[in-house]
């Protein structure tokens, strides 16, 4: 099955691209980015649109490592518990 072409303008850039992504998820991170962007540069301030998409690409660089150190805590306390409450084998 072939992966799904889109042809996008985000903020202002015309963009093609090709993903298996739903089409739900690539609107959710279309929206996403140009939130973070109106939230880094309101008013469309004199900073220049790629400075203020370098801090949009921090920004959420940023929270995918801190998503990814929680689901790693996450899943050490999980860890913990399943050891914890772990049924020894039957003879």
């Amino acid at each position: 099955m072939p992966m799904p072409s889109y042809n996008k303008v985000i903020l202002g850039l015309e963009l093609s691209f090709k993903t298996d992504a739903e089409p739900g998820r690539v609107e959710n991170a279309k929206a996403l980015v140009e939130e973070r962007y109106r939230l880094l540069n309101p008013g469309g301030k004199n900073l220049s649109k790629e400075k203020v998409l370098t801090f949009v690409a921090l920004g959420l660089a940023d929270d995918l490592i801190m998503a990814n150190q929680r689901l790693a805590e996450m899943e050490e306390k999980l860890d913990k518990i399943l050891r914890k409450i772990k049924v020894p084998d039957l003879p």
